[in-house]
């Protein structure tokens, strides 16, 4: 019996951990039980010393010690707080005024204002149930396509998975062992792909089917001038001119920043984004300030409206991941630094209570709680885990699958796509993830890549029926029972969960595409990454050789000759020489 349990004391491992969250017990403390029972047997069958878990004591303090793991809270707060003061409720009035005398931009306001949450809060709950709440119901009472609006709201809420600055993103960075800038930088360009996949397809269906995507009715449109006029004019020349300022500062961001911070090679091209961004949000922020300080009355108040609802949260975001990619702030400091500019704006607005703000606190006290004791419980099971070899017996499970990257790559999505109808991603990033990660490494995949990738898989999984958590979450705030519309007084039927998965499914369509692009076309996010100088590891040999043949015919003539010789010449001879400075 004790050759039995040694020999397949990985597999036995798995199946006690199985069995431990089939009988409903938290996952965080049936992972630290797997984890200790199985180093008890271990101990007992001779396979591990009776010191295996001296160490642990140690392992657990460095987690209370990760510094990366502070921006968990940080961001929640953040998101917290701009939720919980009206934010979304006045983002999709306002992009709804916008959008609404076209077809589909009610639909546009969803998906624009999802994106911004998934920005600002990083939870998928939070985000689902607030449009859930605040768009479904105008959505219906203007006669929108049940699936089209249902589909709409699960799918944006879902960007909170994988568009910075997401949660996901950084419990996937610290479990991988690399930056969270990187992260954030090498997952922009795909979210912002999506939203952008997402806004074709509502124009594809607005051009197939207008009747499921009415425009907002005359007598819905509040935001009127005196003489009647919509205001859009004033609108788009304001946007005009924040988008000549932020072009204008795309060209000339190198010359500019680079001395600054004392770099001579290019700038990424996400941080040349998101700053250029800032500029014109800063912009159209100082021009709205100036024409209603001034009375000037050059701006609408629709293009005022859109200034003072929208900007100043978009500015947040932008300087958050700004510094991030600048190298001013740490993902934690720039988290921190949301979570006062969260604060600043709801007082601002008038909208901090000390219930909202305890509320916030409570809500970011449990999550990060949540968190810890699920990394506490994993690194117990990774413990024992790794102690029984276990990653060379995960290696040698992939080690015969066809393809080679391509290969794992699609099988590892595969594997967390089906794991996300049932766990949450965080149960996800600290049970699978570590296990994944060598054998990736082992592939030479870059890690970066793997990480968004598998963020935007389980987005996808997020959505799918009949399991998606979005899904769910929508079930909960949908109308059940008919109910009569407040405003025209008509009766509204309920939505039906089959509404709800069939809207789904297109979505699910264009996320998987999205996922296929990415393991097909990886520079997609790894185009955005500093990959540093290039290194020729047989010239550093042969260059190594060489300076100790110098340093050997130096030896007789003593210490002088030693000294004359630097070895780190050897790596600055081979560097790529620096770019030149960027032309105004």
């Amino acid at each position: 019996m004790s050759a039995f349990i040694a020999q397949n004391f990985v597999p036995l491992m798995f199946a006690g951990l199985f069995l431990f969250l089939l009988t409903g017990f938290p996952v965080a403390f049936g992972l630290a039980a797997t984890g200790l029972t199985f180093g008890v047997i271990g101990m007992e069958v001779g396979l591990f010393g009776a010191n295996l878990f001296q160490a642990l004591p140690l392992r657990v303090f460095g987690i209370m010690q990760n510094d990366t793991l502070l921006a968990i809270p940080f961001f929640t707060l953040m998101g917290i707080i701009l939720e919980r003061s009206g934010m979304a409720e006045d983002l999709l009035e306002t992009i709804g005024q916008v959008f609404g005398p076209v077809r589909g931009g009610l639909a546009i306001a969803v998906v624009l204002v999802g994106a911004l949450l998934a920005a600002t809060t990083g939870v998928v709950a939070a985000a689902v149930i607030s449009m859930g709440l605040i768009s479904l119901p105008i959505m219906l009472r203007y006669g929108y396509n049940r699936s089209i609006a249902t589909g709409v709201i699960t799918a944006s809420g879902t960007l909170a998975q994988a568009l910075p600055p997401s949660l996901v993103l950084i419990v996937l960075a610290d479990q991988l062992g690399r930056s969270v800038g990187d992260m954030y930088a090498g997952a922009l360009r795909p979210g912002l792909l999506l939203v952008g996949v997402y806004l074709l397809f509502i124009a594809a269906v607005a051009l197939l089917r207008p009747r499921w995507v009415p425009a907002l009715p005359a007598e819905a449109r509040i935001y009127r001038e005196p003489s009647g006029a919509s205001g859009h004019v004033s609108l788009i020349v304001l946007l005009l001119l924040c988008a000549v300022a932020g072009v204008t500062w795309g060209q000339f961001h190198e010359g500019i920043v680079n001395p600054m911070i004392g770099r001579s090679i290019p700038a990424p091209g996400d941080e040349v984004f998101i700053l250029s961004m800032t500029v014109a949000s800063l912009l159209a922020v100082t021009l709205a300030l100036g024409n209603r300080l001034l009375k000037l009355g050059l701006l609408s108040r629709l293009a005022e409206r859109v200034t003072f609802v929208l900007i100043p949260p978009l500015i947040l975001i932008f300087l958050v991941l700004g510094t991030i990619f600048l190298g001013i702030a740490t993902p934690t400091e720039g988290g921190a630094m949301g979570a006062v500019g969260a604060l600043v704006m709801a007082v601002a607005k008038r909208r901090l209570t000390w219930k909202v703000l305890l509320q916030a606190l409570a809500s970011t006290s449990r999550l990060s709680v949540f968190v810890l004791f699920i990394l506490v419980g994993s690194t117990v099971f990774a413990f024992t885990f790794n102690a029984a070899d276990g990653h060379i017996w995960v290696e040698h499970l992939f080690d015969k699958l066809p393809g080679g990257q391509l290969g794992f790559m699609i099988f590892v999505n595969l594997l967390v796509f089906i794991l996300g109808f049932f766990i949450d991603f965080f149960e996800i990033a600290f049970i699978v993830v570590p296990i994944l990660a060598p054998v990736a490494q082992k592939l030479d995949i870059h890690l970066i890549w793997f990480g968004v990738t598998l963020a935007m898989t389980l987005q996808t999984s997020f959505l799918t029926p009949p399991f998606g958590f979005a899904l769910f979450y929508l079930r909960s705030v949908a109308a059940r029972k008919d109910y009569t519309d407040r405003v025209t007084g008509a009766l509204i039927p309920a939505v039906t969960t089959a509404q709800i998965y069939k809207g789904s499914v297109a979505f699910v369509g264009l996320q998987l595409t999205m996922v296929a692009a990415l393991i097909a076309f990886p520079q997609l996010v790894l185009s955005n990454l500093d990959q540093g100088p290039k290194l020729d590891a047989d010239a550093i040999l042969e260059r190594l050789q060489q300076g100790r043949e110098q340093l050997e015919e130096a030896a007789p003539s003593g210490r002088q000759g030693r000294d004359e010789y630097d070895p780190m010449s050897i790596f600055r001879d081979l560097a790529p020489p620096p770019a030149p400075p960027a032309s105004r």
